[in-house]
This record gives C-alpha cells, sequence and structure tokens, in this order.
C-alpha cells in the first residue's frame, strides 16, 4: 500500500511562532513513517512559504533560509502543493496537512479556509470553530447560551482608546480592580495584562491594542488554572484534568515558556464534583463552537466558592514536551504517537 503525504505547516505570521516550531518538530517526530511521507513547510512571520528539507533545520531555524517557496494550492482539482525554485516549478498531490500552527493567521480559520478551498483533509477545527474559539469576545457570546459561569466583561475596540476617559469609565461602571485586560485575538497569553488602577488600566489597553483591534477587560477570578482535553468528531471524548501552577502572578508567557518554577499537574484532587463538571463542560464548549478533532478548554476553579468558570478554549494546542494537551492524554493511557495517529484518522473520515 502506497504511503499517503503529509504535510506539517508550522511558524506562521504570530506571537506565538516559537512555539509552532517546537510543536511541529513533536508531531514529526510521532507521525508514523510507515503509513505517510512527510513534507514540511514552514511559514516565516513575514508570511513567506518555504519547503523545509531536515526536521533539525526546524530545531536549528536554518530552515528560514530555504530557497524552495512551497505553498498549498487552492486548486481543488488536484489538491497539491506547489514548489518554486528559482525559474522552475514542481507539483506534487497531498492527502492531509496537519496545521502545527497557533495563533493569528493558523488557528483563526484562515488556513483552515485555504484547505477548504483545496478540498485537502485536514487535522482540527473548521472554518468557524476556528475563527470564533480564537476570537475570546465572540467566545464568551456563545458561552453565554450555555449559561456556564465566565468572567465577566467589558468589550473595548481600539478605536475607542482615543476617548479614554469613556472607556476607562465603562470598565470601572461594571468591574472592580484588579481587572485583566487580553486582546480578544491572541495566543500564549501574549499582550495580557493585569491592572489594579486607573493608570495601569490605561496602559493595558494600549498594550493590548498593540496585538488586536478587539479588547477583552475581564473582571479578575482568583482560583486554580484547570485545563481539560477533548478529542473527537461526533462522538467526543474529554480527558481528566490538569491543573497549571504558574510561577509568576498570572500564567503569561514568560511563565509559560521561560519560567522553569511554573508546573504542570496532571489529575490533581478537586473538590467535590469540580472534575467531572469541568469535563462535561469542555464538551459543551467544544460541541457549542462547532469543534472537531481537537482543542484544550481551560479553566478555573474559583478560590471562595470552588466554581467552575470557564476561561477560554484553544483550538491548536500546543504540542512541546510542557504542553497540557498531550500530556493529559498519555495520562488516559494514549501515547503521542497513537493521539497523531488518531487526528490523522479523524482528518481522513471527516
Amino acid at each position: 500500500m502506497s504511503k499517503k503525504t503529509v504535510v506539517v505547516l508550522f511558524g506562521g505570521q504570530s506571537s506565538e511562532h516559537e512555539i509552532s516550531c517546537v510543536s511541529a518538530t513533536t508531531i514529526i517526530s510521532c507521525i508514523n513513517k510507515e503509513k505517510y511521507q512527510i513534507r514540511m513547510v514552514g511559514i516565516t512571520k513575514d508570511g513567506r512559504w518555504l519547503k523545509v528539507e531536515q526536521v533539525e533545520d526546524i530545531t536549528s531555524g536554518a530552515w528560514r533560509e530555504s530557497s524552495t517557496t512551497a505553498f498549498i494550492s487552492p486548486d481543488a482539482s488536484w489538491q497539491g502543493i506547489v514548489y518554486i525554485d528559482g525559474d522552475s516549478y514542481t507539483k506534487e498531490k497531498v492527502d492531509i496537512v496537519f496545521p502545527a500552527l497557533h495563533g493569528l493567521y493558523g488557528e483563526d480559520g484562515t488556513v483552515q479556509g485555504l484547505l477548504e478551498l483545496a478540498h485537502i483533509p485536514y487535522v482540527g477545527c473548521g472554518v468557524l470553530a476556528s475563527a470564533v474559539s480564537m476570537d475570546k469576545l465572540y467566545t464568551k457570546i456563545i458561552v453565554d447560551t450555555l449559561h456556564i459561569r465566565q468572567a465577566d466583561y467589558v468589550p473595548v475596540r481600539s478605536e475607542q482608546l482615543k476617548d479614554m476617559a469613556e472607556v476607562v469609565e465603562r470598565v470601572e461602571t461594571k468591574l472592580s480592580y484588579p481587572v485583566f485586560v487580553k486582546p480578544s485575538n491572541a495566543g500564549s497569553s501574549q499582550g495580557v495584562s493585569k491592572a489594579c488602577n486607573r493608570e495601569e488600566l490605561e496602559k493595558a489597553l494600549k498594550y493590548a491594542a498593540e496585538h488586536d483591534k478587539k479588547i477583552l477587560v475581564e473582571e479578575t477570578i482568583v482560583g486554580r488554572e484547570i485545563e481539560c482535553a477533548v478529542l473527537g468528531g461526533e462522538e467526543v471524548k474529554a480527558s481528566s484534568v490538569g491543573e497549571i501552577v504558574s510561577a509568576a502572578e498570572f500564567y503569561d508567557y514568560e511563565a509559560k515558556y521561560n519560567n522553569p518554577d511554573s508546573m504542570t499537574v496532571i489529575s490533581p484532587e478537586l473538590p467535590g464534583d469540580a472534575k467531572e463538571k469541568i469535563r462535561e463542560a469542555a464538551v459543551a464548549i467544544f460541541k457549542a463552537v462547532d469543534g472537531f478533532g481537537l482543542s484544550r478548554v481551560d479553566f478555573f476553579l474559583e478560590k471562595e466558592t470552588n466554581e467552575v468558570v470557564f476561561n477560554e478554549i484553544n483550538t491548536l494546542p500546543g504540542f512541546t514536551s510542557i504542553s497540557m494537551y498531550p500530556m493529559l492524554w498519555e495520562e488516559q493511557g494514549i501515547s503521542k504517537t497513537e493521539l497523531v495517529e488518531k487526528l490523522l484518522s479523524m482528518a481522513k473520515t471527516r
């Protein structure tokens, strides 16, 4: 039986470019080489699509010097990838794409739309689920219909910051300090700040506006940070849960990837039926956004009440050595290799 061709897309133009590269190396190492031939395409921060020959080039960063352009053709009549080297080009048929992309221009429905146009099967959520889940504001609007508790919030658009006094008054009328200020479309906690007073709020709003035109100002939930992995299509399964123990005041990009004192705890002890409530809510939210394949759903367990509070959903969670998503399934007896195979199989049968 001939091998299927899998293209692993990584890098990208988002603030999570480097994390995507690390995820890609893990995913590539887990693909069954007897069943699939692997093609690697890296997207630089300025949006160039390049053919990558060696996995080692991803680790070293040498792939960014590739002289061969490679891109997915939207032409659905032949479903393939085009390579351009100088004045010559070649084409190759593609069976599946695994987008190992995080954040904007990868996790937000843009790449998924290209693959839909090309009629190429791909791993993960479709256009709608990817777009609304990437946008924290619209995720909140959807979750509101499920009557699952989430942090109270005030939406702000960057152009409204011209009248900063009005925005601040609107926030202070609805929420008490401290508050968290987040770009609506960003990942790995990029652009997120905590504001304890008016001066810090103004600074945080300007900082968030550097990352997105839509901004969320949220009430502070004091509690434990709990995550749950979901997997499936028509039948969706939830993993057990994991806890984030941040070395910083909150789990921002630095705490997540650069602080060795941050920890993840698999299957922590939780009070009462909190664990089951989190698993049920994770599946309900995944279905509500029309999820498919995989997602990681993040919650808080409020300190004073032990109530479950939804935080956000990530439709292309990390696959690094410290990523919660694969670790949660490994705890359930599903290795990274088995997990990648399940995701590729789901892509083929969608």
